[in-house]
């Protein structure tokens, strides 16, 4: 049987990005309240987030997307580990060129940041109407709040890109996103209801 701290350490080991604790924590305790059965997930690196996500109750169902080989097979394996092929769905290929059917009680996006508005607006289709997109790692190490500190060039232009996805989210009228700082930054956003 798997074990959690493995998967931690594997990631830590070697330098593998996985959601920090306090906003798996966060997320987990979302699943439980809001009922959450059906969720997509872009980006599985490990398979820590859907492994976690899967475990929070017997009945849900975890589709994943992954386009890097080396991770999309660490992912098959942990899932493996967990007994959790049933209910883990481990798709590889690109998420801006995968297409899925069905709708989905919870969208966790949480893979290259410089796509999140193109992953927002390609799966917002797939989310039922009272369901959620969360998004991870809106701080960037704190650096989203603080762009001024940054001196790499590509490093800038990645929170650049961050910091118009939370624009987009911000002026978004079809979603109402709600941002807390928690882990790495998350946002929660939910379909606006219209009157």
């Amino acid at each position: 049987m798997g074990c959690i701290t493995n998967l931690e350490i594997y990631a830590k080991e070697n330098k593998v990005p996985i959601i920090q604790k306090e906003g798996l924590n966060f997320l987990i305790k979302y699943i439980k309240e809001n009922n959450v059965k059906n969720i997509l997930e872009i980006g599985s690196a490990i398979g820590y987030s859907s492994i976690n996500m899967a475990l929070a109750s017997d009945d849900i169902q975890v589709t994943t997307i992954e386009k890097n080989e080396k991770m999309y097979n660490e992912t098959i394996k942990n899932v493996k580990d967990f007994n959790l092929e049933n209910r883990v769905n481990v798709i590889y290929g690109d998420a801006l060129d995968t297409t899925i059917q069905g709708k989905y009680d919870l969208i966790f996006i949480d893979a290259a940041k410089a796509q999140y508005i193109k992953f927002f607006e390609k799966y917002k289709q797939n989310l039922q109407t009272n369901g959620a997109i969360i998004t991870d790692n809106l701080n960037f190490h704190g650096l989203a709040n603080h762009p001024e500190e940054i001196h790499s060039k590509n490093l800038k232009a990645l929170v650049r890109k961050i910091n118009n996805y939370k624009d987009f989210l911000i002026k978004n009228k079809e979603f109402h996103t709600i941002f807390y700082e928690l882990g790495d930054g998350i946002a929660v956003s939910k379909y606006n209801k219209m009157d």
